[in-house]
């Protein structure tokens, strides 16, 4: 009886093994991501928890190339807009996926000034500099060191790199946990005054990438306020203004695609929603910043950050040149990114929250995504 009932374990084991691998039909290999840029090597790194969820990244730009999370169903999807290659990062958009920094979000004018002395950075979106130009640190292959259930990727940054004071040290630790978590640790520290903003730019989709717009997502941001912008430069005014009862208010779960083409001030500069929430949070506190629903997948993603802030950005500009995993070409809407994060501009608003680091201080942020089912 006992070796009956040992191999009818090691039947269903196996058969549970084997369910999962079918339901993940990856449409790449370690071997595509296998490269070398500037004589450093390229590689792809997967992690996995017993429930069967599956995370790959990639050091090139500290990138996520796919979160495969489980529907209502137990079948898994991949919910991250992503390519098939090293290659096709390197001709795509460079955020996808990928830790944004040394200054997430814009600068205005291309500028901040620290002690009296001005610093100027690559023009790249209007007059501003955004996400630390055309070729920052997501356009960089990052070193690695693998654990159990996590990768740490760390890169030096050299002063005057991109125009950014300090030899700046960063790290970034991705984990997933058996809860279904994916945690990313960021610290950074420097040798001279500078500023710091990091974030992850993730595209996400919880129908699964490929699989059409994400209008029919209901979201919750946990913010009262939002950063207003000057106009289609996207620069802060400055100010944080009340947003509860506007279209931009998500305080109460509403689709995306309600009042995303409401004819209101904001949502016309930015062609739909891309803008920083203020999270109601104590600073520094790890608390719930956002959540997304996606009802027909049953897919449920919360956000903890101990960021102050959150950009909610809809896919507005993706045109359909870039392809994705699937094969589907990636166009407006299709993917939606919540990119917690101090505030845009902050360097040039007094009034925000510091982003200035001195030497002997470290940068240290944690955000989680978090996947369930409803």
């Amino acid at each position: 009886m006992k070796k009956l009932f040992l191999y009818l374990m090691i039947a269903v084991l196996t058969a549970c093994t084997e369910k999962t691998q079918k339901q993940i039909d990856m449409p790449y290999s370690e071997s595509d991501f296998e490269s070398e840029i500037k004589g450093k090597p390229t590689r792809m790194f997967t992690l996995k928890n017993e429930n069967g969820m599956v995370v790959t990244l990639t050091n090139y730009g500290a990138k996520i190339i796919s979160v495969y999370a489980p529907d209502k169903s137990g079948n898994l999807a991949d919910v991250v807009l992503g390519f098939n290659s090293i290659g096709e990062y390197q001709e795509y958009g460079a955020s996808h996926g990928a830790v944004v920094g040394p200054f997430a979000n814009r600068i205005a004018n291309a500028q901040f000034t620290i002690d009296g002395e001005t610093y100027n950075f690559p023009v790249n979106n209007g007059e501003a500099t955004l996400h630390s130009g055309p070729d920052s640190w997501y356009r960089k292959v990052w070193d690695f060191e693998e654990n159990e259930n996590a990768v740490v990727f760390t890169i030096e940054s050299s002063d005057g790199e991109f125009g950014f004071p300090g030899n700046k040290k960063a790290k970034v630790t991705y984990t997933l946990t058996e809860k279904n978590e994916l945690k990313l640790d960021y610290e950074v520290t420097t040798d001279k005054p500078t500023h710091i903003n990091l974030t992850n730019h993730s595209y996400f989709n919880l129908r699964g990438e490929g699989n059409g717009d994400i209008l029919n997502h209901i979201l919750v941001i946990n913010a009262n306020a939002s950063t207003p912008v000057i106009d289609e430069s996207m620069i802060p005014t400055g100010e944080i203004v009340d947003i509860r009862g506007t279209a931009l208010d998500f305080t109460s779960p509403k689709a995306i695609g309600e009042q995303i083409d409401a004819d209101h001030p904001q949502l016309n500069y930015g062609s739909g929603y891309d803008f920083n929430y203020v999270i109601n949070k104590k600073p520094g506190e790890l608390a719930f910043a956002a959540s997304a629903f996606e009802p027909e997948s049953g897919r449920y993603m919360e956000v903890f950050t101990t960021e102050p802030g959150i950009q909610l950005y809809t896919g507005n500009h993706l045109g359909g040149k870039e392809i994705g995993n699937s094969g589907e070409p990636y166009t407006e809407r299709t993917g939606f990114c919540l990119e917690t994060q101090h505030f845009p501009d902050s360097p040039n608003q007094p009034e925000f929250p510091s982003t200035l680091l001195n030497p002997n201080e470290t940068y240290n942020s944690t955000t989680i995504y978090a996947f369930s089912v409803r």
